[in-house]
């Protein structure tokens, strides 16, 4: 397994002095937030993408890709009945791709729940085509930059839309594109009724990238959720990709969760 954890977690940090730190705690790569770079990422040029990876590489680690793709700027939508807003969010993640590649990165994960919802009035499967519509555009463009699009399974208390790994998988078939993929998250997966190792189990040959958190929003480790049959699960299906650390509590600072969830990581996962 290779590990990593999410920037934003080093809240404050420049990305020079996260990337540092991240590396001098053993991780191998570097999962990047957007917005985090810039105060909107539409304007994130390739040039200046290219110079963060840079700095990423010069700390000794891989930029695995990105996530939060949709926190800014406001108004895109996967789900729309509103040819415009979904024109232009195919145009900035699109746009997203290329910067993603240009960083180095191979991987974004699509969450994004506020910006995936049905809204009252929307007929369920009429905003399914939209979505798949919507994602096939991106797999296209992402495939051709040499980045997997993963979808990512959200919880009813996020979202209304792709709450299920199985639910996300109908998606991601319905699309058909290589570059179209899933991802699973721990404390997402956490919010279902069938157990994490088997989902894990049942959507395999689908998975291309992993989350590691806990369902009380804070790493591996800081909470009840035991990683032993996730590990097994995960050793089981030949899965051998990232293990990417996303936290949402922030408590009690980026060291500690940094350090303390590889450590626990390493534990269950070896290396």
């Amino acid at each position: 397994m290779k590990y990593a954890i999410c920037n934003e977690t080093y809240q404050g940090w420049t990305f020079q002095d996260t990337c540092d730190h991240i590396a001098r705690c053993g991780d191998q790569g570097v999962e990047v937030a957007p917005f985090t770079l810039c105060d909107d990422p539409s304007e994130l040029s390739e040039r200046q993408a290219a110079e963060f990876g840079q700095i990423a590489k010069a700390a000794g680690l891989e930029v695995t890709g990105f996530h939060w793709l949709l926190v800014k700027p406001e108004g895109m939508s996967l789900t729309t009945p509103d040819d415009v807003v979904r024109a232009r969010t195919v145009e900035f993640v699109s746009g997203l791709s290329r910067a993603c590649a240009a960083m180095g990165g191979r991987v974004m994960v699509w969450g994004s729940p506020k910006q995936r919802s049905i809204e009252e009035g929307w007929e369920y499967e009429d905003a399914f085509a939209r979505a798949v519509d919507v994602m096939r555009q991106l797999a296209g463009a992402a495939g051709d930059a040499g980045v997997t699009i993963a979808m990512e399974p959200l919880s009813t208390a996020e979202t209304n839309f792709l709450t299920t790994a199985a639910e996300t998988v109908r998606l991601i078939e319905a699309v058909d594109h290589p570059a179209c993929r899933l991802h699973l998250d721990v404390k997402a997966m956490s919010s279902e009724t069938t157990p994490i190792p088997e989902i894990i189990r049942q959507n395999a040959k689908h998975l291309a990238y992993f989350h590691a958190n806990d369902s009380n929003l804070r790493g591996p480790g800081f909470g009840e959720v035991d990683f032993g049959p996730i590990a097994e699960a995960l050793r089981e299906v030949g899965y051998d990709g990232w293990l990417s650390v996303e936290v949402f509590d922030y408590s009690p600072d980026p060291e500690t969760i940094a350090e303390k969830s590889l450590a626990y990581l390493k534990r269950h996962f070896g290396g």
